[in-house]
């Protein structure tokens, strides 16, 4: 194609700066020749973060910089300045701070004004072309006739970011109990939809962490009435519009209470924690529902998500082509009533019935997205057929869908290669072996795990971030580390190859090189070695993903355990403590962290398996829901800490330890369960 004009993203990987690369404005990728351009020229940044997959990212591009007037007041006064979130998340939370400091919200589009030190001035989400020229022309006048102005704001903006994210070492001592969270979950609770599940609000974000901290409190604590809301939760998302019931899979979130109709992008990181969700609660209730989710997300993502190398792809765009070719959201997943009774003919009554081809599932423009309402029993009993029958008509139905889905124009595709999202859809992969037992997702997890190894690893030890078209780039953020950490350690579990588990330790002893903060005993989310911004952030509270200093607490609570580690030990005690005094305060943004705490007031177990079946053994241990166990063992003689002098040629035992005191070895695993669950 002959493009009117191009500018310096066109030699980015990024999918989302490249679809930029040829608007009429000047961008630049963040990097050091478009910041010292700033400060040559003495020139205020734009600031604008994104990611392929963001829908109202992509009418604001339309509307204000493929417009050459928007373009030229751009150009003139800024140097501008695109990020990828998701390459970057550094740099937008650093933004993101001074936004919802700005606003008291923050969201995608991220744009921001900064001077030409980079400090932020003024910012928003997303803006209509009379609004963006606007405010961009006052900003340009006041930073030409009163530069001090914009000065003094920028200080004041500085210390706020730098104090947003502040962590002061706690001193008291560390003390956690199960009225402590119990407190917690009580105020939490005062927020529950008992009537479609998740919170009462809208839109509605599935928040995969929150469900699996809440589901382990309520089995551990025998708590019915909790479990009862997790399962009312689950099965109304699996039953949403936000769940893809033709294809599997889910979207990023729901605009309504219903969960009925979604914001259509699909991500990886959702997807892999989703799946791992499920996982526990299937092992639980043994809800054919919940595996059902599981075994159609696993295929989605091995189809749309997954490379040739063992690699997964970022996600999928909210926005597709019509028919009439025009972008639009949620194109590729909707449907007309008249296409429907013409591919579904006689059977379209009952599956109008079944997916609510009504008024309850229709979107808006003779659109309806496919939701359910009631459970298949419910169903079969009122249409009198049989399981076996309707079970038929459904694959068929999804069958018969998908094909002619599978004609339509696709949404775009995010190929690049993250590592601490490849990390967490590998460990849904390991949790999905655990529960369902099918090999092929252990090998799936495998490949990804030797992917993460070869390319993303270095010989320094440290980690890259990206990956696309054969390259490895940008530095590795804490979350890279604490993901790979965690899913290396599940990998580990279910393998008892302990490549895995010392892989994890060395990235775990890197990261403590290039991360952690001797004064507030936290991990700082980016390396030493990488260029200053603004504020050095310190992530903590926990979100859709939870938060990097969340899940290395718990790497470091078990990698402590695996090798009897003191400083391990005491650094996982010392990061709860830090974050208890807020966690009460709003409890879904500290799940994570609730989770860790529930290892230290419920009884903790180390289950070693030493002998020939000791793979046999620990997979039917793993037929039970244990979440306050780890696993350790091997085939042959060991010298990890808990498995030493326990090998006995021609015998496998389980020895069951808690708190350094170990039960007598037990030969079957029923014995070893009757002594977790007691």
């Amino acid at each position: 194609m002959e493009h009117k004009f191009t500018n310096d993203l066109i030699n980015e990987t990024s999918p989302y700066l490249l679809q930029h690369a040829h608007n009429p404005v000047n961008w630049m990728p963040w990097n050091t020749k478009a910041l010292e351009k700033a400060k040559n020229e003495n020139k205020l940044i734009i600031i604008s973060v994104g990611y392929s997959a963001c829908h109202w990212c992509h009418v604001m591009e339309e509307e204000s910089f493929e417009d050459e007037e928007v373009a030229k007041i751009m150009n003139t006064h800024f140097v501008n300045i695109k990020v990828d979130r998701e390459e970057r998340p550094d740099v937008d939370q650093v933004y993101m701070t001074a936004v919802q400091l700005l606003t008291g919200s923050g969201g995608w589009p991220l744009n921001v004004i900064a001077l030409p030190d980079s400090r932020p001035v003024w910012g928003g989400t997303y803006f209509k072309k009379e609004q963006w020229t606007k405010a961009l022309n006052q900003i340009a006048q006041l930073y030409k006739d009163d530069p001090e102005k914009l000065e003094a704001h920028a200080d004041q903006l500085e210390q706020g970011i730098k104090n947003a994210d502040l962590v002061t070492l706690n001193t008291d001592e560390a003390s956690f109990s199960n009225a402590f969270i119990e407190k917690t979950i009580d105020k939490w609770s005062r927020q529950f939809d008992h009537r479609e599940g998740g919170l009462q609000r809208s839109p509605k974000f599935m928040m995969p962490n929150n469900y699996q901290f809440l589901l382990r409190y309520a089995y551990q604590l025998n708590d019915e009435k909790l479990q009862e809301f997790v399962n009312l939760t689950l099965t109304q998302m699996a039953y949403g519009g936000v769940y893809d019931h033709i294809g599997g899979g889910f979207s990023r979130y729901a605009t309504d209470v219903n969960w009925h109709v979604p914001h259509f992008e699909k991500m990886l990181y959702d997807n892999g924690q989703l799946v791992s969700l499920y996982a526990d609660a299937y092992l639980i209730t043994k809800n054919e529902l919940y595996k059902e989710v599981i075994v159609e997300t696993l295929e989605f993502v091995k189809r749309e998500l997954t490379n040739e190398e063992g690699g997964f792809y970022s996600s999928l765009d909210a926005d597709s082509k019509t028919p009439e070719n025009e972008l639009e959201e949620g194109a590729f997943y909707v449907w007309k009533k008249d296409e429907l009774k013409t591919l579904l003919a006689i059977d379209f009554e009952l599956f109008a019935d079944y997916y609510n081809i009504n008024n309850y599932g229709l979107w808006e423009h003779g659109n309806y997205v496919l939701i359910r309402k009631t459970d298949d029993a419910t169903f079969l009993k009122k249409h009198k057929l049989t399981s076996t029958e309707f079970n038929d008509k459904k694959n068929q139905w999804k069958q018969l869908l998908f094909k002619q889905r599978e004609k339509r124009q696709k949404p775009r595709l995010d190929d690049k290669t993250l590592t601490s999202w490849n990390a967490i859809m590998l460990k849904g992969y390991v949790d999905a072996y655990r529960v369902l037992g099918d090999s092929t997702y252990l090998q799936t997890a495998i490949n990804n795990a030797n992917f993460i190894e070869k390319q993303q690893l270095r010989d320094d030890g440290g980690l890259n971030h990206s990956y696309k078209n054969g390259q490895s780039t940008i530095n590795g953020y804490l979350e890279d580390y604490a993901a790979t950490i965690d899913a290396f350690l599940n990998l580990y579990e279910a393998t008892l190859n302990d490549k895995w588990l010392h892989l994890s330790r060395d990235l775990t002893l890197y990261s403590f090189d290039h991360f952690f903060d001797a004064q507030s005993k936290m991990f700082y989310f980016t390396s030493n070695e990488d260029d200053p911004l603004v504020a050095r952030t310190i992530e903590y509270r926990d979100n859709v993903i939870p938060a990097s200093n969340s899940i290395m607490a718990k790497n470091l609570f078990k990698l402590a355990h695996y090798f009897d580690n003191d400083h391990f030990r005491q650094t996982a005690t010392t990061l709860l403590n830090n974050v208890k005094p807020e966690m009460q305060d709003y409890g879904p943004a500290y799940s994570n962290w609730l989770d860790l705490m529930l290892n230290f007031t419920q009884p903790y177990y180390e289950v070693a398996i030493s002998g020939e079946e000791a793979l046999v053994k620990k997979e039917q241990l793993n037929r039970s829901y244990i979440p306050n166990k780890l696993i350790v063992g091997s085939t042959s003689e060991s010298h990890l800490p808990l498995l030493e002098n326990r090998y006995v040629d021609g015998e496998t035992y389980i020895y069951v330890c808690v708190n350094k005191a170990c039960k007598l070895p037990v030969k079957s695993v029923e014995q070893a369960v009757s002594i977790l669950k007691n």
